[in-house]
């Protein structure tokens, strides 16, 4: 499955050293004014080569728009991009075209296809995240003029985290730094971490925690299209994602119901709750407040270090990977979390739309 998505779907194509990815977005509505400047700067804050944190692989990722936005407007009809892959070097992975490099998808993709394109894992690259941002910066546009936005942030690389929630910070500090994190004391620890981690040639992890305000109650389904499920099925879509949860999530299990439950009160003849335990979310089904959640990215497989692994012969062997990889994957992931978030949020809103009459 390539695609994600029900009435808002995208389908993505194309493989890390290939001519190009894309996607096509249908079902998105008309009439929404298309922000070509904001779309590039979502692709920016993706791109490869930003810092030197970053891999220095460096792709400008120029979207070209080729259906589906006539005067700066889309029409309705599905929107087809694409994006040129301009800097692969291909001859870096030529040692991967018989070995598995350890915890990648190298093996899984044989023994599922019987074939793989090798070059910089091909279709389980990270580069199909560029089509995600792309799709998600569109999706972002239209929850705008709902009221609706969505920002995410690096709150943890490897074991150095922040202490408090998001409404403890100054989320529009986030850009500021290279780590994307809005703790200016912490994301200089953390990249400090990850330019150690870079010189040994290995990898961290971390966590990216997104909050999406001002999305109304009532979004989601009660069962199997719970929208913390869709959610999470996005989150888990993406490369090196290990975890999600919402809310208190895992901490709830440790607390008592009486502590836990969000209590409901009349705000001036609103109703509301004195506290989002919840994470925004009750039954599968927005109920007003913040949404909020964590996803946990593993280091990245690749590692630029010498590993035992096997061969497709089961020839045992030491390989030294080459090849231009991210140390840590979370300051870029961030406005990956962000796209797929305004991707689900946007498709939830139109299923809600179109069961009211």
């Amino acid at each position: 499955m390539n695609s994600i998505g029900q009435l808002l779907r995208l389908t993505t194509f194309g493989e890390s050293h290939g001519t190009a990815i894309g996607g096509v977005l249908d079902g998105f509505p008309a009439g929404i004014v298309i922000d070509e400047d904001f779309v590039r700067a979502e692709m920016c804050r993706r791109r490869p080569g930003q810092s030197a944190i970053t891999t220095q692989r460096n792709e400008q990722d120029e979207v070209q728009f080729l259906s589906g936005i006539f005067e700066g407007r889309s029409t309705g009809t599905p929107i087809a991009f694409m994006i040129a892959n301009c800097n692969s070097r291909s001859n870096d992975y030529g040692n991967l075209r018989e070995a598995y490099r350890p915890s990648h998808a190298d093996y899984v993709y044989d023994c599922k296809y019987g074939i793989r394109d090798h070059r910089g894992g091909g279709r389980s690259s990270a580069r199909e995240t560029a089509v995600r941002v792309c799709a998600g910066a569109l999706a972002k546009l239209a929850l705008r003029q709902l009221g609706i936005s969505v920002l995410a942030y690096t709150s943890q690389v490897g074991e150095i985290s922040l202490d408090d929630n998001y409404t403890a910070y100054d989320l529009s500090l986030v850009e500021n730094n290279a780590v994307r994190c809005p703790d200016a004391v912490k994301a200089a620890e953390m990249e400090k971490l990850i330019l150690d981690v870079k010189r040994q040639g290995d990898t961290v992890g971390g966590v990216v925690t997104c909050v999406a305000k001002g999305v109304p109650a009532g979004l989601g389904e009660p069962l199997y299209d719970k929208l913390s499920a869709s959610l999470a099925g996005a989150m888990l879509s993406i490369n090196a994602v290990k975890g999600f949860e919402y809310g208190n999530g895992f901490a709830a299990a440790a607390g008592r119901g009486s502590e836990q439950n969000d209590i409901f009160f009349n705000n001036g003849g609103k109703i509301a709750t004195r506290s989002n335990n919840s994470g925004g979310i009750q039954g599968g089904i927005s109920n007003g407040n913040d949404i909020y959640f964590r996803v946990a990215f593993k280091p990245v497989a690749t590692v630029l270090k010498e590993q035992p692994t096997v061969t497709k012969e089961g020839e045992e062997i030491l390989l030294l990977a080459r090849g231009r990889h991210d140390p840590c994957v979370v300051p870029r992931a961030v406005p990956v979390v962000e796209a797929m978030t305004a991707l689900v949020l946007l498709d939830h809103y139109m299923l809600d739309k179109a069961k009211r009459f």
